[in-house]
């Protein structure tokens, strides 16, 4: 072996060790801890939908291999929705038809955008990124009804 490469698999090794003492000293001397994943915390343990105003509704939505929680979910015409996306294991996507909602789904991050549905029908959303073996089933829907008191949402299994 040559001596630049000796000097070089040194140095290397040696930035190692002192990048791992740096974690080490940054976890035990300064208590940093490594931070968690979003779907661990409120309101993401559980699919949420509530009212915030008349018209006006907040989802939390959590995408898992390979379904949404929640996966369908019934709203009144003319509704907004401020729509959290995450995801719990690996990156999806989120598109619903006919509206302009294209969003990515990452583990330890939110995604947000507001969404009015103007008119009855159901709108389908489904994952865009291709996330394994199933990734053809993780779909779901939006219900949108005249005359709808209650909001819901709903599991399909």
């Amino acid at each position: 072996m040559d001596k630049s490469e000796k000097l070089a698999l040194g140095l290397s090794g040696l930035l190692l060790v002192i990048f791992f003492g740096a974690i080490m000293y940054a976890a035990v001397a300064k208590d940093i801890d490594v931070p968690t994943c979003i779907t661990d915390m409120d309101p993401f343990t559980t699919d949420t939908l509530f009212q915030t105003a008349p018209d006006t509704y907040e989802l939390q939505m959590v995408a898992r291999m390979w379904a949404f929680q929640p996966s369908t979910v019934r709203l009144p015409v003319g509704s907004t929705v401020d729509l959290y996306v995450t995801s719990q294991d690996i990156i999806h996507g989120f598109k619903i038809e006919q509206h302009n909602v294209n969003l990515m789904a990452v583990p330890g991050a939110i995604n947000y955008i507001r969404v009015r549905f103007d008119r009855p029908g159901e709108y389908m959303f489904a994952c865009h990124e291709f996330c394994g073996a199933a990734h053809h089933t993780m779909a779901g829907r939006f219900i949108i009804e005249e005359g709808l008191d209650e909001p819901e949402t709903e599991e399909e299994i």
